[in-house]
């Protein structure tokens, strides 16, 4: 007969070899920042910029099947439950791109364009440009309503220069 020791290892192999350990362990988690999430301390509402930021990035978590952090992130920042259509992401991006490209999340294919495709201006460099809305000492941006009307992207706009040149995203980047 097995001992509880040796029970124990072959339920943890077989959990391991399925990948549901994983799994439940994130779930976990995620359920423990839920517990524990304190409802009742208010959130900035989300800038235009954060909005987008965060889409990118739960394309790309739920791309990787990380379900779990992808949920985490939604409930603490506040995210809409319903994801950004993508053609909508890539208009307020300035964002072309091609048929191959759209099997990988934006994130995918903004990083290999800067990567791969810009060496040619500016001796290979990239100058950034800071975000639209004032910083303030706290948490680096200014609450929405400390911003001047004319700091704030109207719906359909995004923050920075409107007059760039959209890039191209090309696919095969994964």
């Amino acid at each position: 007969m097995a001992t509880i020791a040796e029970l124990k290892s072959a339920l943890k192999e077989t959990l391991e070899s399925r990948g549901v350990l994983g799994q439940l362990k994130a779930r976990i988690r995620a359920e423990v920042f839920n517990a524990l999430d304190d409802q009742s301390e208010s959130r900035p509402a989300l800038s235009h910029e954060n909005l987008l930021i965060n889409e990118l990035i739960r394309e790309y978590l739920e791309f990787n099947k990380y379900r779990y952090t992808a949920s985490v992130l939604t409930a603490e920042s506040g995210q809409p439950e319903v994801p950004l259509d993508r053609q909508f992401m890539a208009n307020e991006l300035n964002v072309v791109e091609d048929p191959s490209s759209k099997s990988v999340p934006l994130l995918y294919g903004m990083l290999a364009h800067f990567l791969n495709d810009s060496k040619g201006e500016k001796g290979g460099m990239m100058f950034l440009k800071g975000p639209s809305v004032p910083v303030s000492k706290e948490n680096g941006f200014s609450q929405p309503n400390e911003w001047n009307r004319g700091d704030i992207p109207e719906p359909g706009q995004v923050a920075g220069p409107s007059n760039a040149d959209p890039f191209t995203l090309r696919g095969g980047y994964r």
